[in-house]
């Protein structure tokens, strides 16, 4: 494993982290606590540190993991970043999975009670990285937002704060506006080597602004594809979101997948070269894989140091990539603001 620094912070996490996502909601298969609580230490046993987190991720249930997995004699061994701004109390008790949305609730009051709800589960009294979830325009430019994000760092109440993109494939400019305006410690967001729009641009943005932000990327393997495991028979069960994918995806999909096969060396997965691809860029501080099960959590940690792509590699995979890998291009929509408005436009 390998450990990278946010830039201007002394915050340090491994650069392959683990999504409780996965193991708290149920799109990814059914676990009991014991069993995920398990993968987790498993994840921290292999040199992972970054354990990502959301309140709304089974309810609460993805920070209740970490406080069973991680009690207070291990706190200072672990990043807890979790994500806050969805009112899931709106739906009483229930726990409905996967990305169907709550409603939105920025204002500085619910940030205030979120915020205290998470340690609560948590069972700790600091959030490491706190983002916020999902956020759109408005919440970008609402000065209030970020003024409570201040204040709960100055109680100590959190560490360092972020944002969160999605949940289509990513945000464009809501990405862009607040690097630039807020100069947030992290922003997380899909990216990986089949879908590098708009993940590229945004870690772009940064550099060219000369921001200080640093970048989670989660679902760095194409929801799998890229672990190469996929076949033409390859079905999902009841309840895991791959399922209500087009036929098309898996199929395009697969034809990506042999042509980078050439990926696949002695020593090194085509997983892991997709996680690699990923850190070339030094403004990417984490990857956060989908995981759910013992061996991808011995394949994933190894990823930073199996051996390094070589620039006739990423040569190859830019020229892949300017013909999509061989395959038809996929109909992306889109829920954020993918065209900048001019100034004043309704």
């Amino acid at each position: 494993m390998q450990y990278r620094t946010f830039p201007k912070t002394d915050l340090q996490v491994s650069t392959v982290g683990f999504g409780v996502w996965t193991i708290s909601t149920g799109w990814w298969g059914q676990y009991t606590d014991d069993e995920a609580v398990a993968l987790l230490r498993q994840g921290f046993d292999a040199g992972m540190t970054l354990f990502d987190a959301a309140d709304t991720y089974g309810c609460g249930r993805s920070e209740e993991l970490l406080a069973k997995a991680f009690p207070d004699r291990r706190r200072d061994e672990v990043v807890i970043a979790t994500k806050i701004g969805y009112d899931f109390t709106a739906f009483g008790n229930d726990k409905r999975r996967g990305q169907m949305e709550f409603p939105h609730d920025f204002s500085p009051a619910a940030l205030r009670q979120a915020t205290d709800a998470a340690l609560r589960r948590l069972r700790t009294d600091r959030v490491d990285l706190m983002q916020l979830h999902n956020i759109s325009m408005p919440e970008v430019e609402d000065d209030a937002i970020w003024e409570t994000m201040e204040e709960l760092q100055r109680a100590g109440k959190i560490r360092y704060y972020g944002m969160a993109l999605g949940p289509a494939i990513g945000w464009l400019y809501e990405g862009i506006r607040c690097i630039e305006r807020r100069n947030p410690t992290s922003v997380q967001h899909i990216y990986n080597l089949f879908e590098q729009h708009p993940g590229a641009a945004l870690q772009q943005s940064a550099r060219d602004s000369g921001s200080d932000t640093g970048f989670l990327v989660r679902v760095p393997h194409a929801s799998g594809m890229l672990e190469g495991r996929y076949t033409a028979e390859t079905t999902f069960p009841d309840g895991d979101h791959r399922r209500h994918r087009p036929r098309a995806w898996l199929q395009n999909g697969l034809k990506r997948v042999e042509n980078i096969r050439f990926l696949e060396q002695p020593g090194r997965t085509l997983g892991q070269a997709a996680l690699q691809w990923l850190l070339v860029d030094e403004r990417c501080i984490a990857t956060l894989p989908n995981i759910y099960n013992a061996a991808q959590i011995a394949e994933f940690a190894q990823a930073p140091d199996s051996p390094a792509l070589t620039q006739e590699e990423l040569d190859r995979l830019a020229a892949l990539h300017a013909i999509n890998f061989g395959a038809p291009e996929d109909e992306v929509k889109y829920k954020g603001t993918m065209t900048l408005e001019p100034a004043g436009a309704a």
